[in-house]
Parts: C-alpha cells; structure tokens; sequence
C-alpha cells in the first residue's frame, strides 16, 4: 500500500503545481486494447493520448524521465552516465530554459504541456504505481528534451563522439578530395507503389519500421483524433505526442533511419601557455568551461557525486582527451521544434500539406515513404544538411583555427534526394543508399543534391532483395504485395554471400565441419520455419552483418564456423534443426516459431536469452501496416504488433494476444472509422485534467 506522504506528495507534484488549464478526452479500448482518443481540441487530445499511453506503458516512461534530465545515473548507476554526462556537454537543458518560450510556437508549447499534463493525472490516479514521486511532475519540456536527445542518436551521432572519448582518433584530418565514410545500418523497410504498376490500379503502402520489440522505443499503437484537425493511427514510442509511422483516410508514411554525414569534428590548436585558449582566425579566443555535476547511485543505492569539464568554442561543445582537444558541431544544434514538424505531419490533410510539414525541417533525418489516395507516390532522404564549403573532406576531421568551415545554415528540404511518382511505379526504402530505390531512371540523381552530404553507398538485403522482386513481379498484385512484405530470403547478390562463400571454401577440420559445409552449401537461403538450412546460415550471415553494422574488420571465417555449429549443436542436439526450432517470438514463457532473420524483408533480429534453447526475437519487424487505396478511393488496411498494446503488465490481456499471430503473419484491421468500431469496443471512459 502506498504511504501517506508518497500520495499526498503525487497530489502536491502532479496536482498542485501542474497546469491549471482544463482537458477532458474520450478514450474507446477495442477489443485488442488499442486506444481510440479524442478531444475538442488538439491539446485535448494529447492530454488523453498520455494518459492512455500511462496506463500501457508508465514504468517506461517514469524510467525515461531521468535520462531525459541527465540524472538516470541517480537511478540506473554508473552505466547511465555517459547519457547524463552527454546531456549536460550538449546543454539541452541551458538552450530548453533560454528558447522553450521564444522558439516553440504557443500552439506547440500548449499541446505538449497538455500532453505532459496527462501524465500528471494518471499519476494522481494511480499513485500506487508511481515509484519515484520527486520525478513528478513530467512537463512540456521534458517532453521536448526526449525529443532533442533522441533524434541525433537516430541518425548516429553517438558514433563519432563515442570515437572522440576513445583512446585513439580512428580518422585523419581533413583535406580534398572528398572520401566516403562508414555508415552503421539500421533496419527499417517502406515501400509505396503507384496504381499504374498493380494490376488492379490500388495504391499501396507497406509501413515497417524496425525497432527493438520492448523498451523506451518500441512501437505502441493508438488512434487519436480532435475537432482541429487530428485523425491518424500508428506508432510512437513512449513519451512522444505524435504519430512516428501511420496513416489516416487521406495518406500515410513510413520512415526509415538514414545517416548521412550530419556531425563534423573539428581539432583545435591549443594555446601553449593557456590551455582554456584555442586558436581561430590567427588569434586566441577563450574556451567557455564549466563543470557538470553528475549524481551516480553506486553498490545499488549510495549516492555519489562526480564533476567533469564541460568546455564549448565558438564550433559547439568541446572535449579535451589525451590526444588533444576537440570541438563538434551537428545538425540539429539547439533544434527543439521537432514536435512542431510530427504533428504538422500528422495533420496534414493532403500531400501538399504533408510535403510542407516536412520542409519545416526541424527534424534532422529520417527516410519517408509516402502514398495516398489520389495515387501519389514520394521518397525524400530528408536530413537537416549543413551548408558546407566546398572542397574539404567533411567525413574527416577539419582544422579548427578557420572559422568559415563554421557552418551556420541548413540546405532547404528541396535540395535532398527525392522523387514523386517516378516512372517505376515504386519507391522502396530499407536503409540502402537514397540513389538506389526504384528502377533504373527512377531514382534520385546524386549530382542534383549537395556534394558535401556524406551521402550512404551501402546496400542491404532488404533493399536487394526487394528491388529484385519487383523485377521479378512486373505488375504486382495483392498476393505478390504480400510476399514484397514477408519476404523472408536472402538474395544471392547479398554482400554477406562472400562471407558464405568464405566459409564453405573452407578446408574441414573435422566430420562436424564436413556437415556444417555440406548444410551451408546447399542452403537455398530462404529462412522459413521449416528451412533446415537456415540455422546455420543465419548465424554464420549474423557474423558478418554484426561486423559490417559496426564498421569493424570482417571476422575470421573458420572461428564463425567453429562458433555456429558449437552454438546450435548446444542448442538443438543437431546442425540442422528447422529454422522454427531455433528461431522463436515471444516473451515470458509463451513463444512461437517465426520465420525472417537478421536482414531480411521479414526482419527478425534475435538474442539467446539465459537457460534457453533458442533464439528469442528481439528486434525488427513490430507494429506494422499494409495500407491499400482501391480504384475507388476505398481504403484498406491490415497489421499488427509484435505483442500487444500493454507494454508492461504481464497479467493485461493486451500483453501477449497479437504475438502468436505476428508469428504467423495474421494480420488484424486498425479500426480506424467509427463504422469499424461498432460492436468491438471494450471500454469507454473519459478523463479529465480537473
């Protein structure tokens, strides 16, 4: 039972010293738990989207709120504050506290606060799984500062930094001509295709973007709609007031991570007699230092206390190492309108209104994939893209004593890679280079868009694989969209083929080697749950996709061999149990075979979890949409969840009853009108802010 002074400090936190505005939204659970909200307002609505999302996932989104602060180390221990340490060197907080009033448009601040005041009830009703009241309340610029940490991370800026605070500098200085950089892949599908290549003249999205199946950024579903405008279903992470990936009746998107070059390091000339001093422009200019006070629980619950140097030249934040000092700058510094551009984007009422949403720019990357009802079909590799000088090799590091590689402005939207209803028919994104998404003459031009983008050259399976299906298709209907969707082969013009072949050019050792290359060579390469070949393949591809994900030397042919067939072996008893054997989705004690792996269309990314015996899904496909226009205007739609709306409550119906379903590719239709709705409501409730 909570105590006394725990419920009358939720009253005072979330109550008392909350916003004195009213909200009131109407909250409809389907028969799946989805949440159907609306409100009068915009901001009604948000106030009810939090507190439906609270009651599916608050432990998340209670862990969350420190690490949007900087003080999870006061909470999560020594691990967490990289990520404190992190948000205090890039002051999101001393830029939150200077613009929050003046950059944020009233109508965004007020949506927001509404959104975080959502929050706020849910906790006064339910004090009891509050674990943490001084956290409270949650308000409008913690909602906005998720949304500053969690977008740079996305297109990977915590891969040149964490470099920075290594041991060593992994790249050179910059000088002509350009070089292309590594990019780290992520997965993430969308496809759209334009009627005048189906058969029967529908238009059709498929929105599939990946991310881990649990956790602060896995997919939760909602519906949610207001007097103003609002009427759009998909999925958004905990902690986030609008729709990531969706649709409503007009039109729909999906995203996929890109990584463009969007970070420049800089190394600075230190002034030999004063070490807080940095040369630029032929004189000494004064580092600005400060130090960041970081509160770390250690040994489980002592608090701790550690200070370290902040320092920021005129590029950005700095950073002294043992091998010099250096400064940053990146896209999206000080950019806290992100939540302005999501709802403009969910919004929109039409394609023109959604592209104008998007050349708002105020988010820094993302791929979209759209489509709509007309028939209209659009790609655009979006990106806040510094306007750089030319003629430097901006994927390395640049001297920082000249201050007109100091970039100040963005390239407009217009000027990143992109095409509309390209000849094809198709557009299809899934994290490959943005000049590669269509049929030949269909793409993007890379002479048309800006030289020093740092633009990705990488091809994935997925992006591969489904270029070749729609070559293999021509005009494609509704059974070839689904296998489009669901396709779960490697192609063999797959660059992790040449670590295959590496392996079974192997000379074997012994008669387990003999087997395992027998297995591998006859591998068909699909990973169905029957595939018997599949186990071994995909663990032996995992080694090489796991090295080129993480830019690192490709590992040693014959030790991923020796690894696998001793990995399955303890496993399954054998080398070639079926995929479903080995392969499994699930949480708990409730899994199912599924096909897919790492990599492909039907994208299932998995971990051996402690005392099993198989794979455990982890990662990949999630919340997921086919989306269908008729001929007619008519709308159709189908998906699913890779578990079920409630994030967190084992004992919820909602917790587990999509997952075998996903697991068999049964998909269910989002009950998007009210006509749907009829007779499949579970609960209808209202709440209110007062």
């Amino acid at each position: 039972m909570i105590s006394l002074y725990r419920y009358a400090a939720l009253i005072v936190l979330t109550i008392l010293t909350g916003p004195s505005l009213a909200w009131e939204a109407t909250i409809e659970r389907d028969y799946l738990g989805v949440p159907h909200i609306h409100g009068k307002t915009d901001a009604d609505a948000a106030f009810g989207l939090a507190y439906a999302q609270a009651e599916d996932a608050w432990p998340i989104m209670e862990d969350s709120i420190p690490f949007y602060r900087g003080q999870a180390a006061e909470y999560q221990g020594r691990d967490a504050a990289v990520t404190d340490y992190l948000v205090h060197w890039l002051d999101l907080w001393g830029t939150l506290e200077r613009d929050y009033e003046r950059v944020l448009k009233p109508s965004t601040r007020a949506y927001v606060e509404a959104y975080a005041a959502g929050f706020a009830r849910f906790a006064a009703d339910h004090p009891d799984e509050v674990k943490h009241p001084e956290l409270l309340p949650v308000t409008g610029k913690d909602i906005i500062a998720g949304h500053m940490l969690r977008h740079p991370l996305f297109y990977g800026f915590d891969g040149p930094i964490s470099e920075l605070f290594g041991e060593k500098r992994a790249r050179q200085l910059s000088a002509p001509p350009n070089s292309p950089a590594t990019k780290e892949p992520v997965g993430s599908n969308a496809t759209a295709v334009a009627p005048s290549r189906t058969t029967d003249g529908s238009t059709y999205l498929i929105i599939n973007s990946h991310q881990p199946l649990t956790g602060p950024v896995a997919w939760w579903e909602a519906h949610f709609s207001s007097d103003e405008g609002l009427d759009v279903v998909g999925g958004m992470f905990p902690g986030a007031p609008t729709v990531g990936v969706g649709f409503t009746a007009e039109h729909g998107w999906g995203a996929t991570v890109n990584k463009p070059d969007l970070v420049d390091i800089y190394v600075l000339e230190i002034n030999p007699e004063n070490e807080n001093q940095y040369r630029l422009d032929g004189e000494w200019r004064d580092l600005e230092v400060r130090q960041v006070k970081i509160k770390v629980k250690v040994l489980g619950f002592i608090p701790w206390t550690v200070k370290r140097e902040a320092l920021r030249s005129a590029h950005g934040p700095a950073v002294r190492t043992d091998h010099g000092v250096y400064a940053i700058r990146y896209s999206g510094m000080d950019e806290m309108q992100q939540v302005e551009q999501w709802l403009a984007m969910n919004k929109a009422q039409n394609f023109e209104e959604w592209k104008a949403a998007v050349a708002l720019n105020h988010i820094q990357s993302f791929n979209f994939v759209y489509a709509n009802r007309q028939g209209d079909i659009h790609f655009i590799h979006n990106a806040r893209m510094p306007n750089r000088a030319a003629g430097w090799d901006w994927q390395a590091y640049l001297p920082g004593d000249r201050s007109d590689l100091i970039w100040s402005d963005y390239h407009p939207v217009s000027a990143m890679p992109q095409v509309t209803n390209p000849d094809s028919g198709f557009v299809h994104s899934a994290n490959q280079t943005p000049f590669n998404i269509s049929a030949a003459g269909s793409n993007p031009i890379e002479s048309e868009v800006p030289a020093e983008g740092g633009w990705q050259t990488r091809m994935t399976n997925r992006a591969t694989r489904g270029l070749e299906l729609f070559a293999e298709f021509g005009q494609i209907d509704w059974d070839e969209l689904w296998q489009l969707k669901h396709d779960n082969r490697y192609s063999p013009n797959y660059r992790g083929m040449t670590f295959i072949d590496a392996v079974t050019s192997l000379t074997p050792e012994n008669e387990r080697e003999v087997q395992a290359i027998r297995i591998l060579s006859e591998w068909d390469l699909g990973t169905d749950i029957d595939n018997r070949g599949a186990a071994l393949g995909v663990c032996v591809l995992s080694a090489e996709w796991l090295s080129e994900s993480g830019g690192t030397d490709l590992p040693e042919a014959r030790g991923v061999l020796s690894d696998c067939i001793e990995e399955i072996s303890d496993m399954s008893g054998r080398l070639d149990p079926t995929r479903g054997e080995v392969s499994r989705h699930g949480r708990d004690d409730s899994h199912w075979p599924v096909a897919g792996g790492p990599d492909t269309l039907r994208a299932i990314y998995s971990r051996r979890l402690e005392g099993d015996d198989f794979w455990t899904a982890v990662a990949g496909d999630g919340l997921y949409y086919i989306v269908r226009w008729l001929p007619d205007g008519s709308q159709k739609v189908l998906g699913t969840h890779q578990y079920g709306n409630d994030m967190t409550d084992s004992s919820s119906l909602h917790y587990l009853d999509q997952a075998e379903d996903y697991a068999r590719e049964v998909l269910h239709e989002p009950l998007y009108t009210e006509a749907s709705r009829a007779g499949r409501i579970s609960r209808r409730y209202t709440v209110s802010s007062m």
